[in-house]
C-alpha cells in the first residue's frame, strides 16, 4: 500500500491548515484553511497545488478560518465534492465564511481608496480573495452532519471518523482508515488539540493506535498557566482598571474564546468578585456563534450543563449587551466610566476591535487584554511584544494603555497536554509529523517528543510530499 500525503499548509507555520491525502484513486483534503501570518498571506492567492475539481472530499476539523477559510476560493475554482464535518462545525463555518467574505470585500475597497490616496500599491491585489456570494456558493456542498465516532465512507476502501477534540464547539480529530489489497493504514489528524478540564467543552478524545500521526504544536514549547488562576487574574485586571477609570478592551476570537470569556465573567459576577459593569459583546459573528452554542447543549461538559439547569447561563447574564449595529458599536466609545468590551478580531487584524483600540490604546487608565494566540506579523502580536507605537486604520498611535495577557485561556493544548494526548497511543506510530507551529516551536516540540518517546518525528516543509507505506 502506498498513500501520498502532501503538506499544503500549517507546515512550519501556524496557520493555513491543508493536508492532501492521495490513495491513487481518491483525493481527500483535510482542512482548507487560510494563511494568516503576514509573511505567508500571499500563498492564499496562489493557484491550488492540484486542480480543485480533482479533489473528491474535504474533511474539516473545525470552523476556525485557518482551517476552513479557503473553502469559497476552492469551490469557485472548481471543487465539487462533499464537505464533511460535525453539525456544529457546519453551522459555525457558514457564519465564519460569510463574515470573512464581507470583510475581504470591505478591506479590498478600503485598501484601494487608501492606495489611490497615497499613490502606492500594497503587497496583495486590491480585489477580495473571495466574496460573501462565493461563501454562500460553498454551502450546498456540506454533507449531512457527521456524528462523533460514527464511520463515514468516503470511497471504496477509505473511511473517516470524527472524534471530539475539546478545542472549540464541534471540533474534531479525524481518523482516516485506508484499506487496499488486504492491508490497512490508520492516519490520525489531531486538528487543534483542546485542553482537559476547561469550561463548556468535554475533554479531548484519546486514541490507542495509529500508523501515522499529524499533530499540531502551536504551544508545543511552553506550559499554560493553571486554569484555576484565570478567574483570579481576570478579576484583578478588571478591578484595577475599574479603579483607574478605564475600559477593559478584549480582542477576542468569535468562536470559543468569546464564549469562554463570557463564562468566566459570569462566574465572577455570580460570586461578586468584580463590579457589575456593562459587558459588551461587540461582534455580530460572535453573537451568531453564541446562538449556535445555545442550540447544541449536547456538546457541553457536566459543569456547563449544571449551570444551564440552574438558569445561570453565561450567555444571558443581566449586564451583558449584544451589539449588533455599527452605530451602537460607535456609541460604546462615548460611555463615561468603565466598561468591558469584547470585540473581534482576536489578533486585531480587522473588525470592530480596531476602533476600540484607537479609542483606548493611548489611555494609561485602560487595559488591552489579550486572551488568545497572536500570530507573527499581526497587530496583536506587535502590541503583545511591546511595541511603543502601532499603526491602526492608517494612523500611528502610541501604546500607553496597560497590556495584559491571559495564557491560561488558551484553547490549544500546551506541551505537556500534547504529550498526554500522544502518550495514549499504545505503540509508536511509524512516523509523527509535527505541524501547526512556528518553525522554532515545532522543532523544539519535535525534539522533545523524539527524546521522550524515541519515535520517528519530523517537521514537514510547505508542499513537502511523503509516502505512507
Amino acid at each position: 500500500m502506498q498513500l501520498k500525503l502532501t503538506f499544503l499548509g500549517a507546515a512550519q507555520s501556524v496557520t493555513g491548515s491543508r493536508y492532501l491525502l492521495d490513495t491513487g484513486s481518491t483525493r481527500v483534503l483535510v482542512d482548507c484553511g487560510l494563511f494568516q501570518e503576514r509573511e505567508f498571506r500571499s500563498r492564499n492567492w496562489e493557484p491550488f497545488a492540484i486542480p480543485p475539481r480533482s479533489i473528491d472530499a474535504i474533511l474539516l476539523t473545525h470552523a476556525h478560518l485557518d482551517h476552513c477559510g479557503l473553502l469559497p476560493k476552492l469551490v469557485r475554482e472548481g471543487f465539487q465534492g462533499s464537505i464533511y464535518c460535525t453539525g456544529a462545525t457546519s453551522e459555525i463555518t457558514k457564519i465564519m465564511l460569510l463574515d470573512a467574505g464581507k470583510l475581504q470585500q470591505e478591506d479590498a475597497e478600503f485598501k484601494m481608496k487608501r492606495h489611490q490616496r497615497e499613490g502606492k500599491r500594497g503587497p496583495y491585489p486590491e480585489i477580495p480573495l473571495y466574496t460573501a456570494e462565493d461563501a454562500e456558493a460553498s454551502f450546498p456542498l456540506f454533507s449531512r452532519p457527521v456524528k462523533y465516532e460514527e464511520p463515514v465512507r468516503i470511497s471504496d476502501g477509505l473511511e473517516a471518523s470524527f472524534h471530539d477534540a475539546g478545542h472549540v464547539l464541534g471540533s474534531s480529530m479525524i481518523k482516516i482508515t485506508a484499506r487496499q489489497d488486504g492491508e490497512e493504514r490508520i492516519i490520525l489528524f489531531s486538528g487543534d488539540v483542546g485542553r482537559w478540564d476547561i469550561p463548556i467543552l468535554r475533554n479531548p478524545s484519546l486514541f490507542s493506535e495509529a500508523d501515522y500521526v499529524i499533530v499540531e504544536s502551536t504551544y508545543g514549547d511552553r506550559l499554560h498557566g493553571d486554569p484555576e488562576d484565570v478567574a483570579g487574574s481576570l478579576a484583578e485586571i478588571i478591578n484595577s482598571t475599574c479603579n483607574a477609570g478605564g475600559n477593559v478592551v478584549i480582542p477576542s476570537f468569535a468562536l470559543e474564546r468569546a464564549q469562554e470569556v463570557l463564562y468566566y465573567l459570569n462566574q465572577l459576577l455570580i460570586s461578586d468578585r468584580i463590579p457589575h459593569l456593562l459587558v459588551f459583546l461587540n461582534s455580530p459573528m460572535a453573537i451568531n456563534i453564541t446562538e449556535v452554542f445555545e442550540a447544541h447543549p449536547e456538546l457541553y461538559d457536566r459543569e456547563m450543563t449544571r449551570l444551564i439547569e440552574r438558569n445561570k447561563s453565561p450567555f444571558e447574564f443581566p449586564s451583558l449587551k449584544m451589539v449588533h449595529t455599527v452605530d451602537d458599536s460607535k456609541a460604546i466609545n462615548r460611555i463615561l466610566g468603565t466598561a468591558i468590551i469584547i470585540a473581534g478580531s482576536g489578533m486585531c487584524t480587522g473588525g470592530r476591535i480596531k476602533h476600540h483600540l484607537v479609542a483606548n490604546i493611548s489611555r494609561p487608565e485602560s487595559t488591552i487584554l489579550f486572551v488568545g494566540y497572536q500570530a507573527s506579523g499581526t497587530l496583536g502580536r506587535q502590541i503583545v511584544d511591546g511595541a511603543r507605537e502601532v499603526r491602526i486604520l492608517g494612523q500611528v498611535h502610541p501604546v500607553q494603555a496597560r497590556i495584559a495577557q491571559l495564557t491560561g485561556l488558551s484553547a490549544h493544548a500546551d506541551r505537556d497536554e500534547l504529550m498526554r494526548w500522544l502518550s495514549a497511543l499504545e505503540k509508536a506510530p511509524k512516523q509523527l509529523f509535527v505541524t501547526h507551529g512556528e518553525l522554532e516551536v515545532a522543532n523544539r516540540f519535535s525534539n522533545y517528543v523524539a527524546d521522550k518517546m524515541r519515535w520517528k518525528v519530523s517537521v514537514p516543509a510547505y508542499r513537502e510530499q511523503v509516502l505512507l507505506d
